[in-house]
Protein backbone atom coordinates (compact mmCIF):
# COMPACT_ATOMS: atom_id res chain seq x y z
CA UNK A 1 0.00 0.00 0.00
CA UNK A 2 1.10 3.58 -0.61
CA UNK A 3 2.48 5.71 2.21
CA UNK A 4 -0.67 7.44 3.51
CA UNK A 5 -1.24 9.90 6.35
CA UNK A 6 -4.63 11.28 7.39
CA UNK A 7 -5.07 14.55 9.30
CA UNK A 8 -8.01 15.86 11.32
CA UNK A 9 -8.26 19.21 9.53
CA UNK A 10 -7.15 21.17 6.48
CA UNK A 11 -4.92 23.33 8.68
CA UNK A 12 -3.01 20.29 9.90
CA UNK A 13 -2.88 18.95 6.35
CA UNK A 14 -1.42 22.24 5.15
CA UNK A 15 1.18 22.28 7.91
CA UNK A 16 2.27 18.75 7.00
CA UNK A 17 2.43 19.65 3.31
CA UNK A 18 4.61 22.69 4.00
CA UNK A 19 6.86 20.68 6.29
CA UNK A 20 7.39 17.96 3.69
CA UNK A 21 8.21 20.53 1.00
CA UNK A 22 10.70 22.23 3.31
CA UNK A 23 12.32 18.91 4.24
CA UNK A 24 12.69 17.96 0.57
CA UNK A 25 14.14 21.38 -0.22
CA UNK A 26 16.64 21.25 2.62
CA UNK A 27 17.86 17.83 1.54
CA UNK A 28 18.14 18.78 -2.15
CA UNK A 29 19.92 22.08 -1.52
CA UNK A 30 22.41 20.34 0.76
CA UNK A 31 23.11 17.54 -1.70
CA UNK A 32 23.02 19.29 -5.08
CA UNK A 33 22.72 23.02 -4.44
CA UNK A 34 19.30 23.20 -6.10
CA UNK A 35 15.73 22.14 -5.34
CA UNK A 36 13.42 21.48 -8.29
CA UNK A 37 9.73 21.64 -7.44
CA UNK A 38 6.61 21.17 -9.56
CA UNK A 39 3.33 22.52 -8.18
CA UNK A 40 -0.29 21.89 -9.04
CA UNK A 41 -2.93 24.51 -8.36
CA UNK A 42 -6.47 24.49 -7.02
CA UNK A 43 -6.84 24.18 -3.26
CA UNK A 44 -3.11 23.49 -2.85
CA UNK A 45 -2.37 27.19 -3.36
CA UNK A 46 -4.31 28.23 -0.26
CA UNK A 47 -2.79 25.44 1.84
CA UNK A 48 0.74 26.50 0.94
CA UNK A 49 0.03 30.24 1.14
CA UNK A 50 -0.87 29.87 4.80
CA UNK A 51 1.79 27.39 5.88
CA UNK A 52 4.84 27.46 3.59
CA UNK A 53 6.23 30.98 4.25
CA UNK A 54 6.37 30.56 8.05
CA UNK A 55 7.83 27.07 7.68
CA UNK A 56 10.58 28.46 5.45
CA UNK A 57 11.44 31.19 7.93
CA UNK A 58 12.30 28.45 10.43
CA UNK A 59 14.41 26.44 7.95
CA UNK A 60 17.26 28.53 6.53
CA UNK A 61 18.78 25.46 4.90
CA UNK A 62 15.80 25.25 2.54
CA UNK A 63 16.94 28.53 0.88
CA UNK A 64 14.19 29.43 -1.66
CA UNK A 65 16.72 31.36 -3.75
CA UNK A 66 18.04 27.97 -4.84
CA UNK A 67 14.64 26.66 -5.95
CA UNK A 68 13.46 26.09 -9.49
CA UNK A 69 9.66 26.13 -9.46
CA UNK A 70 7.53 24.92 -12.36
CA UNK A 71 3.79 24.34 -12.64
CA UNK A 72 2.40 20.90 -13.34
CA UNK A 73 -0.40 22.32 -15.46
CA UNK A 74 -1.64 25.73 -16.40
CA UNK A 75 -4.78 27.34 -17.78
CA UNK A 76 -4.12 29.53 -20.79
CA UNK A 77 -5.19 32.76 -19.12
CA UNK A 78 -3.06 35.78 -18.14
CA UNK A 79 -1.03 35.49 -14.93
CA UNK A 80 -3.28 38.15 -13.38
CA UNK A 81 -6.39 36.04 -14.05
CA UNK A 82 -7.91 34.28 -10.99
CA UNK A 83 -7.70 30.94 -12.86
CA UNK A 84 -3.92 31.19 -13.37
CA UNK A 85 -1.96 28.64 -11.34
CA UNK A 86 1.38 30.39 -11.78
CA UNK A 87 -0.13 33.77 -11.03
CA UNK A 88 -1.81 32.47 -7.87
CA UNK A 89 1.41 31.04 -6.51
CA UNK A 90 3.36 34.16 -7.43
CA UNK A 91 0.93 36.51 -5.70
CA UNK A 92 -0.30 34.40 -2.79
CA UNK A 93 2.68 32.26 -1.78
CA UNK A 94 6.04 33.47 -3.03
CA UNK A 95 5.29 37.18 -2.66
CA UNK A 96 5.49 36.54 1.09
CA UNK A 97 9.17 35.55 0.85
CA UNK A 98 12.01 38.05 0.95
CA UNK A 99 14.03 38.45 -2.26
CA UNK A 100 15.72 36.82 -3.96
CA UNK A 101 13.02 34.21 -4.42
CA UNK A 102 12.89 31.09 -6.57
CA UNK A 103 13.47 30.89 -10.29
CA UNK A 104 10.16 30.21 -12.05
CA UNK A 105 9.24 28.50 -15.28
CA UNK A 106 5.96 30.04 -16.44
CA UNK A 107 3.80 28.83 -19.31
CA UNK A 108 3.65 31.44 -22.08
CA UNK A 109 -0.10 31.87 -21.85
CA UNK A 110 -0.28 34.37 -24.72
CA UNK A 111 0.49 31.56 -27.18
CA UNK A 112 -1.94 29.03 -28.57
CA UNK A 113 -2.16 25.64 -26.80
CA UNK A 114 0.22 23.73 -29.10
CA UNK A 115 2.76 26.56 -29.18
CA UNK A 116 2.56 27.09 -25.40
CA UNK A 117 3.17 23.37 -24.77
CA UNK A 118 6.16 23.34 -27.12
CA UNK A 119 7.63 26.47 -25.53
CA UNK A 120 7.14 25.12 -22.00
CA UNK A 121 8.82 21.81 -22.87
CA UNK A 122 11.75 23.74 -24.32
CA UNK A 123 12.01 25.78 -21.11
CA UNK A 124 12.09 22.58 -19.09
CA UNK A 125 14.77 21.00 -21.23
CA UNK A 126 16.95 24.10 -20.91
CA UNK A 127 16.48 24.03 -17.13
CA UNK A 128 17.58 20.37 -16.97
CA UNK A 129 20.32 20.34 -19.63
CA UNK A 130 21.99 17.12 -18.48
CA UNK A 131 18.84 14.99 -18.33
CA UNK A 132 17.00 13.45 -21.26
CA UNK A 133 13.82 13.60 -19.22
CA UNK A 134 13.80 16.26 -16.46
CA UNK A 135 13.75 14.74 -13.00
CA UNK A 136 12.10 16.99 -10.44
CA UNK A 137 13.06 16.51 -6.83
CA UNK A 138 9.40 16.81 -5.83
CA UNK A 139 6.04 17.17 -7.52
CA UNK A 140 3.09 18.28 -5.37
CA UNK A 141 -0.14 17.08 -6.97
CA UNK A 142 -3.84 17.18 -6.23
CA UNK A 143 -6.63 14.87 -7.32
CA UNK A 144 -10.16 15.68 -8.47
CA UNK A 145 -13.32 13.76 -7.55
CA UNK A 146 -13.13 12.19 -11.04
CA UNK A 147 -9.55 11.01 -10.45
CA UNK A 148 -7.87 13.61 -12.67
CA UNK A 149 -4.51 15.07 -11.72
CA UNK A 150 -2.77 18.00 -13.37
CA UNK A 151 -4.90 18.40 -16.52
CA UNK A 152 -4.92 14.67 -17.25
CA UNK A 153 -8.55 13.58 -17.30
CA UNK A 154 -10.11 10.10 -17.42
CA UNK A 155 -10.48 8.81 -20.97
CA UNK A 156 -8.49 11.65 -22.54
CA UNK A 157 -6.02 10.89 -25.32
CA UNK A 158 -3.19 12.57 -23.37
CA UNK A 159 -3.10 9.55 -21.05
CA UNK A 160 -1.56 7.60 -23.95
CA UNK A 161 1.18 10.16 -24.63
CA UNK A 162 4.63 8.56 -24.55
CA UNK A 163 6.91 11.08 -26.29
CA UNK A 164 6.01 14.66 -25.34
CA UNK A 165 6.79 15.85 -21.84
CA UNK A 166 4.16 18.58 -22.05
CA UNK A 167 0.75 18.16 -23.64
CA UNK A 168 -2.06 20.56 -24.41
CA UNK A 169 -5.84 20.51 -24.33
CA UNK A 170 -8.39 22.46 -26.28
CA UNK A 171 -11.22 20.45 -24.75
CA UNK A 172 -10.66 20.26 -20.99
CA UNK A 173 -13.82 18.83 -19.39
CA UNK A 174 -13.22 21.25 -16.54
CA UNK A 175 -13.16 24.92 -17.61
CA UNK A 176 -11.31 26.79 -18.88
CA UNK A 177 -10.89 24.46 -21.89
CA UNK A 178 -7.43 25.61 -23.07
CA UNK A 179 -4.67 24.13 -20.93
CA UNK A 180 -1.09 22.90 -20.89
CA UNK A 181 -0.07 19.96 -18.69
CA UNK A 182 2.79 17.71 -17.76
CA UNK A 183 2.32 14.23 -19.22
CA UNK A 184 2.81 10.90 -17.49
CA UNK A 185 6.37 10.38 -18.83
CA UNK A 186 7.46 13.60 -17.13
CA UNK A 187 5.46 13.04 -13.95
CA UNK A 188 6.83 9.53 -13.58
CA UNK A 189 10.43 10.62 -14.09
CA UNK A 190 10.34 12.65 -10.86
CA UNK A 191 12.26 11.55 -7.81
CA UNK A 192 9.27 11.98 -5.50
CA UNK A 193 5.55 12.71 -5.77
CA UNK A 194 3.32 13.97 -2.98
CA UNK A 195 -0.47 13.95 -3.39
CA UNK A 196 -2.52 16.14 -1.05
CA UNK A 197 -6.32 16.02 -0.92
CA UNK A 198 -9.11 17.36 1.26
CA UNK A 199 -12.89 16.97 1.24
CA UNK A 200 -15.22 14.00 1.63
CA UNK A 201 -16.29 14.30 -2.02
CA UNK A 202 -12.85 12.90 -2.92
CA UNK A 203 -13.03 9.90 -0.60
CA UNK A 204 -14.55 7.46 -3.13
CA UNK A 205 -11.92 8.15 -5.79
CA UNK A 206 -9.08 8.09 -3.24
CA UNK A 207 -10.24 4.61 -2.21
CA UNK A 208 -10.17 3.45 -5.84
CA UNK A 209 -6.64 4.80 -6.30
CA UNK A 210 -5.19 3.46 -3.07
CA UNK A 211 -6.63 -0.04 -3.07
CA UNK A 212 -4.28 -2.98 -3.71
CA UNK A 213 -5.42 -3.19 -7.33
CA UNK A 214 -5.73 0.52 -8.23
CA UNK A 215 -8.23 1.60 -10.86
CA UNK A 216 -5.90 2.56 -13.71
CA UNK A 217 -8.70 4.30 -15.58
CA UNK A 218 -8.04 7.11 -13.09
CA UNK A 219 -5.13 9.33 -14.16
CA UNK A 220 -3.88 9.85 -10.59
CA UNK A 221 -3.52 6.08 -10.21
CA UNK A 222 -1.04 6.04 -13.10
CA UNK A 223 1.46 8.33 -11.40
CA UNK A 224 4.45 6.27 -10.29
CA UNK A 225 7.65 8.25 -9.58
CA UNK A 226 11.14 6.81 -9.97
CA UNK A 227 11.51 6.20 -6.24
CA UNK A 228 8.33 4.10 -6.06
CA UNK A 229 4.78 4.85 -5.07
CA UNK A 230 3.63 8.42 -4.36
CA UNK A 231 3.08 9.59 -0.84
CA UNK A 232 -0.46 10.66 0.05
CA UNK A 233 -1.49 13.13 2.75
CA UNK A 234 -5.20 13.52 3.30
CA UNK A 235 -7.62 15.57 5.35
CA UNK A 236 -9.95 13.31 7.34
CA UNK A 237 -12.86 13.68 4.90
CA UNK A 238 -10.79 12.61 1.88
CA UNK A 239 -9.50 9.62 3.86
CA UNK A 240 -12.93 8.28 4.80
CA UNK A 241 -13.21 4.54 4.29
CA UNK A 242 -9.50 3.86 3.91
CA UNK A 243 -8.12 0.87 5.73
CA UNK A 244 -4.64 1.99 6.73
CA UNK A 245 -1.99 -0.49 7.70
CA UNK A 246 -0.42 -0.15 11.11
CA UNK A 247 2.13 2.65 11.05
CA UNK A 248 0.17 4.80 8.59
CA UNK A 249 -1.02 7.20 11.26
CA UNK A 250 -0.96 10.95 10.64
CA UNK A 251 2.13 13.07 11.15
CA UNK A 252 1.22 14.86 14.34
CA UNK A 253 -2.46 13.89 14.13
CA UNK A 254 -4.70 10.97 14.97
Amino acid sequence: MADVSVFPSQRELGAALARLVVEAATEAVASSGRFTLGLSGGSLVALLARELPPALREAPGADPSRWLVAFCDERLVPLEHPESTGGAYRSQVFSQLPPPGPQFLFVSTGLGPAEAAKDYEEQLRRAFPDQEVPQFDLLVLGVGPDGHTCSLFPGHALLQEQESLIGFLRDSPKPPPLRVTMTLPLLNSSRSVLFAAAGSEKAPVVQRILREDPDLSLPAARVRPRAGKPRWILERGAGLGLRLRRGSAPIGGN
